[in-house]
């Protein structure tokens, strides 16, 4: 695939932004917003009354938008803390999922620290017919959000200064672990992303890159990446950030309609589904093991209680006995999957990509028998919009040997 040859989009934002707002440049705080009232605040509704508005968060120096390496490399070199440099990587459009990101590094290195904030829409990572065109660039908003959650830089290049002389003939690859869920659905997409997350571990140097467990492969691929080729970082995975009716916050979300959207929380219920159906099966197989003389005499129960006529209790000591045998991976899968059929013959209709149950070690399907640590994960369209989500689970005793998704390596 060859690199666009017209000016990115983020560097024509960025120079429209410029000739709105004359005096602002490099080493300036980004200042007022496009259509902004002289008298508004940054980030201030216009029908708010002032003195009620949120105060500012104060800003973390050098708290500037630098666009080439030199610029970063210099801003590192004046401003950077060894061992407390951290960077947060993002395709732009940011949302509070994003501030949360930055939130937490910031807290991790500290009032004192340093931390990066990049800002580049990768052509790399999109594949014919994607929507690398389409993918929204809002530079001026992502700076204020940014910076507001602690930023000290926003690195945002262009195509032409991430891959000078054009595309790359040397690349990351992703291995077999990229090809799955994903990778399968999105040939090369992974290559494309490790590449310009190993280019930017470069040119940030950074002690912590922090990643969100929404896009959960993709940061099990990095910490390979790390691990693999012994890159001195430490990769942090945080939490995702969900709406109040528990869709996951992506830069996506913004092209659903407002019936897409219905739709779409579809993803999280049949998550949710399947963490509750785990829960419960995990509570039965508590109880037998509870029970004196474990399953067998829970059985004997059912059987005595069957003969009594008591068919209610049985059932529920039937379920006790049970619990391992008929639930496990394949009980959570059809707790997720009921929510996802039915919202395939909703109006507009959910269409499945995938729906897994997978180790988060190589995200490979986990087997019935399965104890430990897995990741359920979900991809589907809504429209023409494509979105992914995911929750981590954990079966039986938690793994020893692999951490779990918020852990850091």
């Amino acid at each position: 695939m060859s690199l666009p040859a017209r000016e990115p989009a983020s560097t024509r934002e960025r120079s429209s932004a410029t000739d709105r707002n004359p005096g602002r440049g490099l080493g300036q705080d980004p200042g007022q917003s496009p259509g902004q009232d002289p008298g508004q605040s940054p980030g201030q509704d216009p029908g708010r009354n002032p003195d009620r508005a949120p105060a500012r968060s104060p800003r973390h120096e050098p708290a500037v938008l630098v666009p080439t390496a030199r610029d970063l490399r210099d801003a590192v070199a004046r401003h950077g803390t060894p061992g407390r440099n951290a960077v947060v990587m993002t395709m732009g459009a940011l949302h509070e999922g994003h501030a949360t990101l930055i939130r937490a590094a910031r807290a991790r290195v500290g009032a004192d620290g340093f931390v990066v904030v990049t800002v580049f829409v990768n052509p790399l990572q999109f594949g014919a017919g994607e929507d690398l065109d389409r993918y929204p660039r809002t530079l001026d908003a992502d700076l204020e959000l940014a910076f507001d959650a602690g930023a000290s830089v926003v690195f945002a290049p262009s195509a032409d200064e991430v891959y000078p002389g054009g595309e790359p003939q040397v690349r990351i690859t992703a291995g077999p672990m990229g090809e799955r869920l994903e990778g399968a659905s999105r040939p090369g997409h992974f290559d494309g992303m490790l590449t310009v997350v190993a280019k930017l571990l470069h040119l940030t140097a950074p002690d912590l890159a922090l990643f969100g467990q929404k896009d959960a492969q993709q940061l099990a691929l990095i910490r390979r990446m790390v691990r693999d080729l012994n890159f001195p970082v430490e990769v942090v995975g945080v939490e995702t950030v969900r709406e109040d009716d528990g869709l996951a916050l992506s830069s996506r979300n913004r092209y659903l309609s407002a019936g897409e959207r219905r739709t779409a929380l579809a993803l999280s219920r049949a998550l949710f589904a399947g963490r509750e159906r785990l829960a419960a099966q995990e509570a039965l197989r508590a109880r037998a093991d509870a029970l004196p003389n474990g399953r067998d005499r829970a059985e004997n129960r059912a059987e005595a209680l069957s003969r009594l006529g008591e068919a209610r209790a049985a059932a529920d000591a039937h379920a006790v006995a049970q619990a391992a045998e008929c639930g496990g991976p394949g009980a959570v899968r059809a707790a997720a999957r009921a929510i996802l059929d039915e919202a395939a013959g909703a109006e507009p209709p959910l269409t499945l990509d995938y729906l897994a149950l997978v180790d988060p070690a190589d995200f490979t399907e986990v087997a019935d028998d399965h104890d430990g640590d897995a990741v359920l994960a979900v991809a589907a369209r809504v429209g023409t919009t494509r979105l992914i989500d995911n929750i981590p689970l954990s079966f039986g005793p938690p793994s020893p040997e692999t951490p779990t998704l918020g852990a850091t390596k």
